[in-house]
């Protein structure tokens, strides 16, 4: 009976092992993929990176607002390479993000919205990779942190009848404090788990359907294996992180942190301009564009939600962007628009960038309404040539 249970359980493990396998290194993969395809292997190792230094910072940070800040001192400053772990997680998720957004730019252009399980995961990944990061900027408790923190909170306020009662729940008070660092702490340990689990069935998806090309057309025929084609692209691209992340550690660490943030909170001290990371500021300028506090916050969760309508509002007869000039003009309008509301996010809040802010959140909205039409407009044109020369 041992034997018996001894080679089950063999059994099961290669079964096991040849599934995972099968998912990473025989997976089939189209030849013609590029290097844009290499942003969601460096996602997953930025995403382990920071679950890894986050842990170690954990064992040192203490979630109090009487001892958070002098914590995070003491961890870069005593801690032996406390220095190390506070650079690779501030730092790293700085490049997570940036390696999210090509990611998605590369899935927005080539069509793979179209591949709606993998994708419609991805969105969820991407809001609650969102999320995290803004409980983890929370966690240091500068003057940033916690007026950050006030201002985005005080925004469930606009909830019709239960606003007021939501944010008291969340405060665990009546204003940011004591309770609110421990719930932030300890969601913001939780959520990269749940993070993770969704990035392995974002992987499935992935491996049930396939993966799209530049091309957007499917052949079997024109398929390699993931090793060893794919591995060594992948590689160039950890060596290439790998060496940014390391600049950025070893020669400018506090280059993307706000100088706020080495400042003790101070309820009673407001910064003369609050602004989040580099990475919610095209998400805060169409927040603060709408002086509606309730229009406010739905425009401001519709700028990641509009991510979720792109498989819906598709009608090209092709997945692919590429054959379609016109498509090719209005996807760089939407990303110069999101680079436009970024750069408005850091500037003050006055004349001009104030109606600035305004006019470019209407052009990166009016990309979901015109694409449609032009993709219509496009298959009636396109088709009406080719009937022509057919005739």
């Amino acid at each position: 009976m041992l034997l018996k249970a001894h080679f089950n359980s063999v059994r099961e493990l290669n079964v096991f092992l040849k599934g995972a396998s099968g998912m990473v290194y025989d997976m089939v993969v189209p030849s013609n993929i590029s290097v844009w395809w290499n942003f969601g292997s460096l996602i997953g190792i930025c995403l382990m990176s920071q679950v890894v230094s986050g842990i170690l910072l954990a064992m040192h940070y203490c979630p109090s607002i009487a001892y958070a800040f002098e914590s995070v001192a003491h961890i870069s400053r005593d801690v032996n390479y406390g220095w190390l772990f506070r650079g690779i997680h501030a730092n790293g998720g700085s490049l997570f993000f940036l390696c999210l957004y090509l990611h998605i730019g590369r899935g927005l252009y080539y069509g793979s919205y179209m591949l709606k399980r993998v994708w419609f995961v991805g969105v969820v990944i991407f809001f609650l990779s969102m999320m995290t990061a803004f409980l983890g900027y929370v966690l240091p408790w500068g003057q940033m942190s916690y007026w950050g923190a006030t201002v985005i909170t005080n925004m469930v306020t606009a909830v019709p009848y239960l606003g007021e009662s939501l944010v008291k729940m969340i405060w665990g008070g009546f204003s940011v404090g004591d309770a609110t660092l421990n719930r932030f702490f300890v969601i913001h340990f939780i959520l990269p788990m749940i993070i993770m689990v969704l990035v392995i069935v974002h992987l499935i998806f992935l491996h049930d359907g396939g993966s799209n090309n530049p091309v957007g057309v499917k052949s079997y025929q024109d398929s390699v294996a993931f090793h060893l084609y794919f591995t060594i692209k992948d590689t160039t691209g950890f060596i290439v992180l790998l060496m940014c992340l390391s600049m950025m550690v070893f020669w400018w660490p506090y280059m993307l942190l706000d100088p706020q943030n080495f400042i003790p909170a101070d309820p009673l001290k407001t910064p003369v301009h609050i602004q989040p990371e580099w990475y919610f500021l095209f998400a805060y300028t169409i927040l603060r564009s709408v002086p509606n506090k309730m229009g406010g916050v739905i425009a401001l969760v519709m700028s990641i939600f509009i991510l979720f309508f792109f498989p819906l509002i598709h009608s090209s007869k092709s997945m692919v962007m590429s054959y379609n000039p016109i498509s090719q003009v209005l996807f760089w309008w939407f990303f110069v628009s999101f680079l436009i509301l970024s750069w408005i996010g850091a500037c003050p809040v006055a004349y001009p960038f104030q109606s600035s802010g305004v006019v470019v959140s209407w052009c990166y909205f009016s990309f979901v309404g015109i694409l449609p039409l032009i993709q219509k407009t496009w298959n009636i044109v396109i088709g009406g040539s080719l009937n022509s020369k057919i005739f």
